[in-house]
């Protein structure tokens, strides 16, 4: 018996410490449970006033997911919620950190109930880092082809094709371009507050083919320069009150008379009378348009004019013609925008027309 009893008490010993663990593990234990499980909404985030003003908004953000985490402090460790997106959903971004952005955010998209959370960078896109990555090119909201518009097709494939082309390409093309430089004619200058033409010491004042004061406000231009193909000066015309502009073209002789206009800053192909321009559209996306000047009937017929949908005019006087098919433009995705110290990521297309559209 006595040889045994050794063997008797080390086995005791072990059941009662494998049975017994640690008061301080168990704890531990505890508290990490608590802090996993807390549970938080979006009345726990601080309330803040609401954005009625987009232009008070330093930048916007865009997401593709179904999802995105809510953060009430600009770190990992800090309570978060995961908030569903609902396609109205804006995101106001009004601060960047390391790996977060500071939003203002309308609940249910009602301005009176507005939270400021923080989200991750790698959640979302800020507006001034937008690219045309993944974006459908050939997207358009109409076309008009002559005389035929069109609301049913979508697609650019009928009329041509149309590509994202490298910095480099755009600038080696533009060395190439056909269309017209218009140059200022040094017999136009501005004289008490009217553009005035003057040869052999005799001045023709050069009026605004609409009366200088509208319904919309003042009316206001500019001169631009002449096309000498057409042979007919050209001047943009805005009102302050109004976000439209347009580019009027004004024949001098044998007496001042508006010939025709187009809607943004016009590329004009000598020897074909076409006036091409390419503008911001103020709904949604970019218009494009060609048009053939008619100086017996001082008008213009309409040959094409697409609405795409999927980015915007960077620079219109920067757009130009190699050949009578193929136009270069600076763009920027549709809802791109700068912010302080940071610009838009500019892009460059390639428009190439079918042989023969027109």
């Amino acid at each position: 018996m006595k040889t045994l009893y050794p063997f008797v008490i080390s086995t005791l010993v072990v059941t009662f410490v494998g049975c017994n663990p640690s008061p301080q593990a168990t704890e531990t234990s505890k508290e990490t449970t608590e802090v996993t499980k807390k549970i938080i909404t979006l009345t726990d985030f601080k309330k803040i006033k609401g954005v009625d003003n987009i232009q008070d908004v330093p930048f916007q953000l865009f997401t593709k997911l179904d999802s995105v985490h809510f953060f009430m402090a600009p770190s990992k460790d800090a309570d978060h919620l995961k908030v569903a997106k609902n396609k109205l959903d804006n995101y106001y971004g009004f601060e960047e950190f390391d790996d977060f952005y500071a939003i203002h955010f309308s609940i249910d998209n009602n301005i009176s109930n507005s939270i400021e959370a923080f989200v991750l960078k790698s959640e979302f896109t800020a507006s001034f880092d937008l690219t045309l990555e993944g974006k459908d090119l050939y997207e358009i909201r109409s076309s008009l082809l002559k005389k035929d518009q069109d609301f049913k097709n979508k697609s650019f494939y009928k009329f041509g094709t149309i590509a994202e082309v490298s910095a480099q390409e755009f600038k080696t093309a533009s060395k190439n371009r056909i269309d017209e430089v218009l140059v200022k004619n040094p017999k136009v200058k501005l004289k008490d507050g009217n553009w005035v033409y003057t040869e052999n010491g005799k001045e023709i004042v050069i009026v605004q083919h609409e009366n200088v004061s509208t319904e919309e406000g003042m009316l206001s231009n500019e001169y631009i320069g002449q096309s000498p193909s057409l042979n007919l000066e050209v001047f943009k015309e805005n009102s302050p009150e109004v976000y439209d502009l347009y580019y009027s073209f004004y024949n001098i002789k044998p007496e001042v008379s508006f010939r025709t206009f187009t809607g943004g800053y016009p590329q004009i192909i000598p020897g074909k009378n076409w006036i091409s321009y390419v503008n911001s559209n103020n709904d949604v996306g970019s218009d494009f348009a060609i048009n053939k000047y008619a100086e017996q009937v001082s008008d213009q017929e309409n040959l094409l004019y697409i609405n795409f949908t999927n980015f915007k005019i960077a620079d219109h006087k920067k757009a130009f013609w190699v050949d009578n098919d193929t136009f270069y433009a600076e763009v920027f995705p549709t809802n791109s925008a700068p912010a302080k110290g940071k610009n838009q990521k500019t892009a460059y297309l390639k428009i190439q027309l079918k042989p023969n559209l027109f």
